[in-house]
């Protein structure tokens, strides 16, 4: 059969969309797919977790962009894929996928995740050449997914390397991503946020900063040496130097409706998790930082949710080295926010 010039010029159009809405399994290899893995034996960083009321099922992923399930959050099956990402835009064929996190919004599921495509370069600085990263939105009709892109390809500016970007939706209904600018590039790590459209496929308006790193008390460098840190950098008064590293951050409020944001830096060489709350309940701040850590030191790059019982759990992963290699976990801790501030209960093992 012979084909018009135009329908055959369709079907290749159909043909090249099909290749560039690539799954992510081929792109990258994926694990073989168990059944009842206990949660301390998941190797997965950033971990993030969606508790659907609808199928009574808690979907689990992180960086690496694979998808675990649990009825109980004590064993998972996985992993599986769920991301389908086009490979004609930015993000190219073989992105790196960090942090991934899973919402619930306006009836659909949407999936914020970062892609790093080393090989396009947007910067160059002390730190070495700069990759192009930046967090994409994904949706799915299903918390399993597929996910495909939500909309338009740049949420972020092009020329920023951005990550670990969240959804934050305030009293009056209006979505942000709430993101970091990563201290690579900066010199000095941020916070930031972006004004989102409704359905979540665009972004509106400028980014505007929440915080910088070096504005916290308990993220601190006492080893840093002064002829080598960068010039946003200033020493404190007790002769420490502010890290610079900001990862992570995710929102919340108190039952008496206080703003709160934890995020995750080091103090010195252990990775550690803290608060700051805003003085005016809106992401606009501007922000306090608590003194002290909100974790105990070794755990970090969280979020909150509720399990099926109504108990209020973080997720975090921890650091270690096993056999030589370093690695992270997934662990729980018990939260609790019934005043005007976020305390952690316990190490919880459901």
């Amino acid at each position: 059969m012979i084909l018009s010039r135009h329908r055959l010029f369709t079907c290749l159009l159909l043909w090249v969309a099909a290749l560039a809405l690539t799954p992510l399994s081929a792109q990258h290899r994926i694990p073989e797919f168990r059944t009842g893995v206990p949660t301390d034996s998941i190797i997965l960083s950033d971990p993030c977790i969606l508790a659907d009321s609808a199928s009574k099922t808690y979907y689990m992923t992180g960086t690496g962009g694979l998808l675990w399930t649990s009825t109980d959050l004590r064993t998972w099956d996985g992993p599986r894929q769920f991301l389908e990402f086009d490979t004609a835009s930015w993000m190219g064929h073989h992105p790196q996928i960090w942090a991934a996190e899973l919402h619930q919004y306006k009836g659909r599921y949407y999936c914020f995740a970062t892609f790093t495509n080393r090989e396009i370069t947007i910067d160059s600085t002390a730190n070495g050449r700069i990759p192009r990263r930046a967090t994409h939105v994904l949706v799915s009709d299903k918390p399993d997914g597929p996910y495909r892109p939500a909309g338009n390809q740049i949420y972020l500016p092009a020329h920023e390397a951005t990550l670990d970007g969240t959804l934050w939706v305030d009293n009056d209904d209006n979505p942000y991503m709430v993101y970091c600018h990563e201290w690579l590039q900066t010199g000095d790590g941020t916070i930031e946020m972006m004004r989102l459209t409704d359905d979540l496929s665009g972004s509106l308006y400028s980014s505007r900063l929440l915080f910088r790193a070096s504005d916290s008390p308990w993220s601190i460098d006492s080893k840093a040496d002064a002829a080598t840190v960068a010039p946003t950098r200033h020493q404190r008064g007790d002769g420490t130097w502010p890290n610079v590293v900001t990862d992570g951050p995710w929102l919340f409020r108190t039952q008496n409706g206080r703003l709160g944001l934890f995020w995750t830096s080091w103090r010195d060489d252990v990775y550690t998790t803290g608060v700051a709350y805003s003085v005016t309940g809106t992401l606009l701040g501007p922000w306090v930082h608590e003194t002290e850590p909100l974790l105990p030191p070794n755990y970090g790059h969280g979020m909150l949710f509720h399990d099926f019982r109504g108990m209020l759990v973080m997720s975090v992963h921890s650091h270690s080295e096993e056999n030589g290699h370093y690695v992270r976990h997934p662990h729980f801790f018990l939260m609790n926010d019934e005043g005007n501030r976020l305390v952690t209960l316990a190490h919880f093992k459901p």
